[in-house]
């Protein structure tokens, strides 16, 4: 029965999904590859950003959005995302986007019984945005990768993260609406 919903032949193994930060596993493709497009399918988000090593899924409704999730996932299953200014704007420009955004790989693709596409995406890389090339049928532009910034502090930097995930923690303990 949920067969012909999804739209991806093989399973993505398990071990590709990393829902927490992942800037250093072996797996980040910046380390492996410094390189990547430059030429890319670009989706615009409303209410929300994405960050490097963080896997989100998305529902996915506009037709340049569709359009552009597909051609990404036939091809090398990476897209450009990059949030939306105003989420009041169907139809978005480069004007209505921020120029900072994450490149993604598509984990999985679904079509949910309702008949909206929703999309397991995963942050790779972050990424600006030199120039909107395409606007239709979906969003493309070129792009250039921005290196992160080295840690100055190393024991400050594990600090924080430790007390980030201590917080993220207390609140899922705290909130009855989140599942397990």
């Amino acid at each position: 029965m949920f067969d012909d919903m999804i739209f991806q032949a093989t399973p993505v193994d398990d071990h590709e999904m990393n829902p927490i930060f992942s800037i250093n596993e072996e797996d980040f493709d910046e380390q492996q590859d410094p390189t990547g497009p430059t030429h890319i399918p670009l989706l615009a988000l409303k209410n929300t950003v994405l960050f490097p090593g963080v896997v989100i899924p998305i529902t996915v409704g506009r037709d340049r959005s569709l359009k552009a999730i597909q051609l990404a996932h036939d091809g090398d299953k990476h897209i450009g995302v990059l949030a939306q200014r105003d989420i009041d704007v169907e139809y978005p420009g480069p004007e209505d986007m921020y120029d900072v955004g994450t490149v993604a790989r598509i984990l999985k693709l679904l079509k949910m019984p309702d008949g909206t596409t929703t999309a397991i995406i995963q942050g790779r890389r972050r990424f600006r945005l030199v120039e909107l090339t395409t606007q239709e049928p979906n969003l493309a532009g070129t792009i250039e990768y921005q290196e992160l910034l080295p840690v100055e502090n190393p024991m400050e930097h594990q600090a924080l993260v430790s007390s980030i995930k201590d917080k993220a923690e207390r609140i899922i303990e705290l909130s009855p609406n989140i599942p397990n």
